[in-house]
């Protein structure tokens, strides 16, 4: 089923900020085949998920109001049977100008599991851009701690951390020779960092990511949901990584790009063309973003949320307004008020707080709504 783009697009909304709306982060599932503390995802899905159709109308709904960047993400995305039919289907809504409305970029997020050499091959051949593999840790015990490996004794979880290890580094390969080229950002590798589980492994990861030619993004541990036991003290900063890793690899600041989530920096002894030259990190807790964030995230479900730390109730379900008897501008309508509406900065919130000397402790945040149901 493929999607007409429509050039007659309504005026792009902005929020209670001046913030356009340029990012769908479309979650395709709740469900993960890890567990990973920082995230820890429910194992089924919830009730009524979205259709191929309805995820479709969604998308263009989105692109019409402005997004020019669609990321797929879960749960683990990848478990979605119907993965490439999507992609390939949304392939009518591109930007046919540099500059002009649409899709200027198609992305996936993924544990790499399940990315097998014919898997890559299709994803590309069906239209994806960019693949990000997550991967936070060099050795079997800290793979396994961090992807909430079981396991009968520590041997056990460590083989088993080991064998996860080896799958991620072989889809690294499979995606690299299936076309998405590091060099040109379209193969990237996240990392979660976390103070006393696997900050040590903070210089073996960039030493990896150096010797496969590949950019590092490395994401502070974050109070995302209620489940990850998230404390201050457990937070790894931006700026500590950086030094860390500066310490052994001098680095060179290139900043953040406007609406972006990452600081990039160039190591000194890399060209900049050449791979592997790049580091990234995403302070969203001591450097938060807010001030121009555009994302917008849709559950497998179909609520729409305007924020990655917002409450259980504090998104609109779409699926009214979705179907072959709804009309497709009360869809337009009802995701243009929930942007025009919003007002979400709750980790610049939080850093004002912590910076009037209200402990972290007391400044507890209400109760967000689950990292992988809202799609990270």
């Amino acid at each position: 089923m493929a999607v007409a783009a429509n050039h007659s697009s309504p005026p792009a909304p902005r929020d209670q900020r001046g913030r356009p709306l340029g990012v769908l982060r479309l979650s395709l599932t709740a469900r993960c085949n890890l567990a990973c503390p920082y995230c820890l995802p429910d194992g089924v899905e919830p009730p009524g998920l979205l259709t191929l159709s309805q995820r479709l109308e969604v998308i263009t709904a989105v692109v019409e109001l402005g997004a020019t960047s669609l990321r797929l993400t879960g749960g683990e995305p990848m478990l979605h049977a119907g993965l490439e039919k999507l992609i390939a289907a949304v392939q009518p809504l591109r930007a046919t100008h540099a500059n002009g409305p649409g899709l200027r970029e198609i992305a996936l997020t993924s544990n790499g599991t399940l990315l097998s050499a014919e898997r890559a091959r299709a994803l590309r051949s069906a239209g994806l851009d960019r693949i990000t593999l997550s991967l936070d840790g060099t050795t079997g015990e800290s793979v396994a701690l961090m992807a909430g490996l079981g396991g009968a004794d520590r041997e056990q979880k460590e083989r088993s951390g080991a064998a996860l290890l080896a799958k991620v580094l072989t889809a690294i390969e499979h995606a690299r020779a299936a076309g998405f080229d590091p060099d040109r950002g379209a193969l990237k590798l996240n990392a979660v960092i976390q103070r006393g589980a696997n900050d040590d492994q903070l210089l073996p990861l960039a030493a990896l990511a150096r010797e496969r030619g590949l950019e590092l993004r490395l994401i502070e541990f974050m109070d995302v949901g209620n489940r990850n036991g998230w404390r201050p003290e457990a937070v790894l900063s931006a700026a500590e990584m950086v030094e860390r890793i500066g310490a052994r690899w001098p680095l060179e600041p290139l900043g953040r790009s406007a609406h972006g989530t990452a600081s990039r920096w160039l190591y000194r002894d890399r060209d900049s063309a050449s791979s592997g030259a790049h580091l990234a990190v995403v302070a969203s807790v001591s450097a938060p973003f807010c001030g121009d964030c555009n994302r917008l995230r849709i559950t497998a479900d179909g609520v729409a949320y305007s924020c990655l730390f917002a409450t259980p109730d504090g998104g609109i379900d779409l699926r009214p307004w979705l179907g072959p008897n709804a009309p497709v501008e009360g869809l337009r309508k009802a995701i243009t008020g929930l942007w025009q509406r919003r007002a979400d900065r709750w980790s610049e919130e939080r850093q004002e707080a912590w910076n009037r000397g209200i402990p972290p402790a007391t400044h507890a945040a209400p109760a967000h709504a689950e990292m992988a149901y809202l799609g990270g």
